[in-house]
């Protein structure tokens, strides 16, 4: 648990800081209800009611969800980077996906129309989002090449077949499972 111990406005309260702010992170972290929070913190013998709680997550919920935030694991600097064609209401879609070494799925993106201009824009949204990459991993398509060097020249392209099937294996066979028609 991962509590902020600078908190410079918990003067004057009458619970102590660890309370309130055990209250708060339990209630963001947790995404827990203030019954919920006010049942936890009386399981740990402190009496509180849910009015006092939604008060102290009014006043110092954006501090605490901004400290979650902050210490979440920031992505890797390699990404793979692929598409997928699924069916979905009997016509094709594109699903494109930036997928982390650790598996983990950056964004994705599913559309009717499949073309360098789509790619250019999603790509562009992710470096927003997450920062420069220090290399992509791809498919052997120029639409990825292509958007990968006009947005982020220096960024490292690579065209690995073996690699970015781990990546979908990883990531495909939930999403496989979900979208088989059941029979």
């Amino acid at each position: 648990m991962n509590i902020p111990t600078h908190m410079p406005r918990l003067l004057g309260f009458r619970y102590p800081r660890e309370i309130i702010a055990y209250a708060v992170w339990a209630y963001h972290r947790l995404a827990l209800n203030t019954a919920d929070v006010e049942d936890l913190l009386a399981a740990r013998g402190v009496i509180v009611c849910r009015e006092a709680i939604r008060l102290w997550v009014n006043r110092f919920g954006r501090y605490f969800a901004y400290c979650i935030r902050r210490d979440r694991p920031r992505p890797n600097d390699k990404w793979h980077f692929d598409e997928v064609v699924r069916m979905i209401r009997g016509k094709k879609h594109w699903l494109w996906r930036a997928i982390n070494p650790n598996g983990n799925v950056l964004d994705i993106l599913v559309q009717t129309r499949r073309n360098a201009k789509a790619a250019k824009r999603f790509f562009k949204r992710l470096v927003a989002k997450f920062g420069q990459p220090r290399g992509v991993i791809t498919d052997k398509l120029r639409s990825h090449i292509n958007p990968i060097k006009t947005v982020a020249p220096e960024v490292l392209p690579g065209c690995w077949r073996q690699l970015v099937n781990l990546g979908k294996d990883r990531i495909m066979s939930p999403l496989l499972r979900c979208s088989r028609p059941r029979g």
